[in-house]
Formats: C-alpha cells, structure tokens, sequence
C-alpha cells in the first residue's frame, strides 16, 4: 500500500469533464483575466463565507500584502503573528518595511496565545493577524476585544481555513478582512496559484481591487502606484465548480479524523484536539511525538507520505535571523516544530488505509 499525505488526483477525478468543458469555453472567447468566472466565484466565495465582498487575486502571499497595504501598513509599524505558521504570513509584512512581532503559541491548540497578545503591544502596533492554523479556528472573540481596545485592525489568516466554523460563523467573517489561499493542496484549491481576500467593509474592497490591478479603477487611469495580482478565469472556473463539494470533503476530512483518533487512542502521541465550538475543516491532521523524526522514516518505508508543518518556528527562520529573536523566546512553538507530524488525511482516504496507518503506528511504538 502507497498513501500520499494528499491525493489530489483522487478528488478531482470525477471533475475533470466539467472542469474541460468550462476551459474550453474560456478559450472560445478569450475571458482570461478578471473575466466572468472570476466575478462568479468573488460572488460565490463571499456567499459561502458570509461577507459582502470577496476579491481574487493570484495567491494567498498576495491576499495577505494587499491587505496590508489596503490597511496603511508601512514602514515603522508592527504586526503581531503567531511564532508557528507558514512564512508568508510574516514575509509581506517586511515586504511593507513593517517589522512582524512574533507570540507564541497555546500548546493545546497550537494557535496564537490570546492571553500573551496584549503583552507584545506598542504604540507601533497597527494589527494583528490570528493564523487559523491547520484548519482550526482561534479564539475570535478574545483577540477581537483586544483588537478593539487597543483600536487594531484584525486581518485573519484563514488560508488553511476554508469552511473551518467557529459558534457558527465561519473562518473569514470576524476581522475587517481575511486572506485565503487556494494552493492546490488546500481543501479548495485551484489546479495552480490563487488566492483571495474577503472583507464586509466597501471602501476596503474598492481599495484592494485597485491596488490588485496596477492602482487602476477605470483602465489606463492609475489613481496609486499597485500590483499585478489578479485571479485568472481559468483558476476561477476550477474553484466555482470545487466550491460545490467543499462541504462535502470537509465532512469526508472531519469523519476520517474521527475514526483516525480512535485508531490512534492510546498511543503515546498528542492527538489533534477538538474545541467546544469549533467544527474544524481538518486541513491537516498533525500529531505530536518526541520520536517524530524516527517515525517519520519508519513510514516512508512503510509507504506512508507524511510531513512537518512546520520544522521551524518563524523567529528562528534564517531569513528573520536580524530581527533578533534566539532559541528559546517562543517554547511552545519551538515544541512543536520539534513534535509535530502530519499523518495522511484528504477526501476519499479509505477505512482501509486509515487502519494500515495505525497498524504500522501501533508497531512503531511497540518496539
């Protein structure tokens, strides 16, 4: 038995028909850029998320920069993020010449410490960017609050957040604005780069689909300086036909990890935890083990493809070593960076491959 961390070809199968046909018909009238299907999936999107406005453009990267920019960030200023994430969550951050101030993490949910925010405030502190990490929603209403108190603009990163719901509302609707990525791998992704930023607020919509393409809003009429990030027809046609069974492959996700954790129960291994509240999309499903490296090996003999997400915490990332943080600021991320392995979880992942998996986890650990 091979299982791959992710099985992309498996979910889209059944799509391809569609999806061809679509792709056909783009090329019959030449609507590449911002065309119809891109206006049809901003639509769709922000109704599925519950804003009022949603705008494409060509990555996730690019969402959390153009949010940046459409909220004034810029030189001088600091922007909290957790100390555990993805590097573009910091990186277009110091694109703007702002400086990311980093928190650490909850060790039980593996997300930004709402309780250790306030204590990483200074007058220099423009926002703060709560990361969904792993599909898993943070704790909204304290970060919010905080926001508020201080008068901080709370931009989410919901780019592994797609459907994760936190006392019914979803991922992307508490902030003034969420970025998502549609990174093939995500659980709505397009067959390359996309990406998109949610938001209810209109003069911040305007601004950003401005800025998204070259500072125009009327053509050839530059009212700022932009940049070229815009949402491709054909990507969007991909992600307006994979919309429709977003719910349904989060369920699939959500029901696997179910039977996963009961497979793995008992072994001693931290387990991913489900929050009152929280109906988690299951974008990964990452355990926690002082034998990670080992085991990681002991499963690629085996066949079974895992990863680490992630196998160091931004502050000790070299690109970041000049703004001074050392081994040791952040224990709770360093932590798991050092325990964290993410086990084979996707739509149509089979009983019969979840049980192989805990098999060979159960021998592992038994020796």
């Amino acid at each position: 038995m091979n299982i791959p961390l992710v099985d992309l070809q498996r979910q889209s199968k059944g799509l391809v028909p569609l999806i061809q046909k679509g792709i056909a018909n783009i090329i019959s009238t030449s609507d590449f850029i911002l065309g119809k299907e891109v206006e049809n999936f901003e639509n769709n999107f922000a109704n599925y998320v519950g804003t009022k406005y949603c705008i494409g453009v060509a990555s996730g990267t690019d969402a959390l920069m153009l949010s940046l920019k459409a909220i004034g960030i810029e030189k001088g200023d600091e922007i909290i993020i957790p100390a555990m994430s993805f590097i573009a969550t910091a990186s277009p951050v110091i694109f703007l010449g702002a400086t990311p101030v980093f928190v650490d993490i909850n060790p039980e949910t593996r997300l930004i410490d709402e309780a250790k925010i306030e204590k990483a405030i200074t007058p220099r502190t423009k926002a703060i960017i709560p990361v969904h990490l792993y599909g898993q929603v943070c704790d909204m209403e304290s970060i919010i609050k905080i926001a508020k108190k201080y008068k901080l603009v709370v931009l989410e990163d919901a780019c592994q957040a797609h459907g994760s719901i936190l006392k019914n509302k979803k991922a992307g609707t508490f902030g003034s604005l969420a970025a998502f990525s549609f990174y093939p791998g995500k659980n709505l992704g397009a067959f390359g780069d996309a990406g998109a930023i949610v938001t209810s607020d209109s003069k911040l919509a305007k601004k950003i689909k401005s800025l998204r393409d070259h500072g125009q809003e009327e053509k050839y009429e530059h009212s700022v300086l932009g940049y070229n990030s815009r949402l491709d027809s054909i990507q969007a046609h991909i992600l307006n036909i994979k919309l429709n069974y977003l719910d349904k492959w989060n369920n699939e996700r959500r029901k696997s990890a179910k039977t996963l954790k009961k497979l793995l129960n008992g072994l001693p291994i931290d387990l991913p935890k489900d929050i009152n509240g929280h109906i988690y999309n299951y974008h990964l499903f990452v355990i926690e083990t002082q034998r990670r490296d080992n085991l990681l090996s002991f499963l690629k003999s085996r066949k079974i493809h895992c990863g680490i997400h992630y196998p160091l915490p931004l502050h000790l990332q070299k690109a970041f070593s000049y703004l001074g943080y050392k081994k040791g600021d952040f224990p709770n991320a360093e932590k798991l960076a050092r325990t964290c392995l993410s086990l084979p979880l996707f739509p149509g992942i089979t009983k019969k491959e979840l049980e192989f998996i805990s098999k060979e986890l159960h021998s592992f650990f038994s020796k």
